[in-house]
């Protein structure tokens, strides 16, 4: 595979291909997160499990950039293709939650900070990938059929294990109660609506998130009623991580993620 790179892509501001490109952020990001549990799980099952997720997450991230790519042609930007979207951004033209990029194999995080992310946003994924199916834009559509599927199975991986977790020793359900209560504070971000997301519910193109609230939280409360685990009060958004305004942790990621096309752009394999 062979490209001409050079330096980092401008977007276009057209709302379709942003709104896209936060559900490929969301997906790309998780993913390489979830990566760095490869070899640290602990177990070896949940080690390839981990490993697994994050492949399907790619695999989505793929498919939506590359349609991102063809709807900014209709924009009149020509030749975008899924790598370029991965590895020639900058971090404020990243546009994934800020929950999706916090380092939680690291800086005090354990594993059961890691089940309760998946839970939330496999549980967000899934309810998006759902009305997705009916979007205006059959491409679109197509995609979401298939990562329904994959998101149904990350949910419930999730939830077994907050459950297991949760349902416990003493110690456990400590752990996992503090881990829900150090990422509750991220929740809000998720369903903040704006003129993106606005033009895509005009358009029929997908959902406003806050769309997907209400189930969102039904869903989260009856998997942590079986855990024995308490719902966090969320308060106000503090953080933009959905408009590129990103934590201290996001170009650190980035570096480690695109190091290798940035410092021999145009490189064949």
């Amino acid at each position: 595979m062979t490209h001409s790179y050079n330096g980092s892509i401008t977007l276009s501001p057209a709302a379709d291909v942003r709104y896209l490109l936060r559900i490929g952020d969301i997906c790309l990001i998780h993913a390489q997160r979830l990566g760095e549990w490869c070899g640290h799980a602990p177990v070896l099952e949940e080690d390839l499990a981990l490993t697994n997720l994050s492949l399907d997450l790619i695999g989505q991230a793929r498919a939506i950039f590359t349609r991102a790519g063809a709807l900014e042609a209709k924009h009149g930007i020509e030749g975008r293709d899924e790598d370029q979207y991965a590895f020639l951004r900058d971090e404020r033209d990243s546009l994934n939650p800020t929950l999706a990029e916090l380092p939680m194999r690291r800086g005090g995080a354990d594993f059961a900070d890691t089940q309760a992310r998946n839970l939330v946003l496999a549980t967000l994924m899934k309810l998006l990938w759902t009305r997705l199916t009916q979007s205006s834009d059959a491409g679109l559509a197509g995609i979401a059929a298939k990562s329904l599927k994959e998101a149904r199975y990350h949910q419930q991986h999730a939830a077994d294990w907050v459950k297991r977790l949760g349902d416990g020793t003493a110690e456990s359900a400590k752990r996992m109660q503090a881990a829900v209560d150090r990422l509750w504070p991220y929740v809000p971000e998720l369903f903040e609506s704006d003129a993106i997301e606005d033009a895509a519910a005009a358009s029929g193109l997908g959902p406003r998130l806050a769309e997907l609230q209400a189930d969102w939280q039904a869903e989260i409360a009856a998997v942590f009623a079986q855990a024995g685990l308490t719902v966090p009060k969320t308060g106000v958004t503090r953080f933009a991580g959905k408009r590129g305004i990103h934590s201290e942790h996001m170009g650190v990621l980035l570096a480690e993620m695109q190091y290798l096309q940035r410092a021999y752009p145009g490189g064949a394999w």
